[in-house]
């Protein structure tokens, strides 16, 4: 009895070193492996954050989950995975899969694939697979597109060049040019947007509208006609220039055909800079992208005049001047495009003023 007693006491003893100790232990092994920490990535730092808070607040996975905005599921994830005598438990684990599909295919198939391919490009796995079916070699769709992935990713493949897209880079723009990231627009005038929209008032009708916007002041002035050609674009040009109350420094067009030849000529001649916009990008046009609905919605849908270029001219003039002298603009602080110019030309000096003279 004496002896159980005795043994008890000194198990007791045991367990209460143990305690006493372990947090110190704890501690030492966790300076080591912070020691470390550079060697950790961003995520794996953050996971680390959740841990730290989580048992310094009490280990409450309600709250740390709360206080970090994440999933419970995600936090219980990361917690069954930590180990803190090893912190890079808290990293990716690779998503590649274990077992991976070992390749079935045979030379001949390959080599059948890669002949059929070359000599009819533009085809895909599924033609492939049906051409080959009738020449005797039965291939699934699926083996065929497996088959073409490896020809391609280890450059077995003789892709054709596309003979559309290199033609259009060897074309050079006598005149247009990007548009320099120095290039700074400050006042009324320094860029205006244009851009080409299709209107069909009534089917079977197409006509063409240019639409040019100013950047600061959102001035607008269109032109309405038959066809979108570089010689009517230079009378929308013509017409920019007339009715707008500044002097116009640069435009900015989009790479259509109708804003070349007699029309890049015509800014040469007039010394307005011309600056083309990459491929693809309307939204670096989004001024005049945003007008030409406008004018879709406001005017072209609520007109009652003769769906020709005659009888829309005048309308347009008088929606024109609607545009520039009544209608408020959102972007404008709701002023009009007017109003905007007379603010502007009183409050700046006379030498940043861009106005006719």
């Amino acid at each position: 009895m004496f002896q159980s007693t005795v043994l008890s006491v000194t198990a007791l003893l045991f367990v209460e070193e143990a305690v006493r100790t372990a947090p110190a232990t704890t501690g030492r092994m966790r300076e080591f492996n912070r020691k470390h920490l550079g060697e950790l990535s961003f995520e794996a730092k953050r996971r680390l954050k959740w841990m730290d808070w989580h048992q310094a607040n009490g280990e409450n996975v309600s709250r740390t989950c709360r206080h970090f905005s994440i999933g419970r599921q995600t936090f219980y994830r990361w917690l069954q995975r930590y180990n803190p005598y090893d912190l890079t438990t808290l990293e990716d684990r690779s998503s590649r899969a274990k077992h991976c599909r070992q390749k079935t295919w045979t030379t001949a198939e390959v080599m059948a694939v890669r002949k059929l391919r070359e000599r009819f490009p533009k085809w895909g796995k599924v033609k492939l697979a049906k051409v080959l079916l009738r020449q005797g070699l039965k291939l699934a769709a699926s083996r065929v597109g497996r088959i073409l992935s490896h020809l391609k990713r280890t450059r077995q493949l003789k892709e054709p060049l596309r003979r559309t897209s290199m033609n259009r880079r060897l074309w050079k723009r006598e005149y247009a040019i990007r548009k320099p990231k120095d290039y700074v627009v400050r006042a009324p005038g320094d860029l205006v947007q244009m851009d080409t929209v299709e209107i069909r008032p009534e089917p079977g009708i197409i006509l063409k509208q240019f639409t040019t916007v100013d950047m600061v002041s959102r001035w607008s002035v269109p032109t309405i006609s038959y066809r979108a050609t570089a010689m009517s674009a230079s009378r929308a040009l013509d017409a920019l220039i007339a009715r707008t109350p500044f002097p116009i420094k640069a435009i900015q067009v989009d790479g259509g055909s109708e804003f070349m030849a007699e029309f890049e000529a015509a800014c040469k001649e007039r010394g307005i800079r011309l600056f083309e916009l990459p491929p693809r990008s309307p939204k670096l046009n989004g001024r005049v992208e945003r007008a030409n609905r406008t004018y879709k919605e406001e005017f072209y849908d609520c007109s009652n005049a003769t769906p020709t270029v005659v009888g829309f001219r005048s309308h347009l003039r008088y929606w024109e001047h609607i545009y520039n002298t009544i209608r408020p603009h959102q972007a404008l602080d709701y002023l009009t495009p007017a109003e905007f110019l007379a603010d502007w030309n009183a409050t700046h000096p006379l030498e940043e003023v861009s106005r006719t003279s």
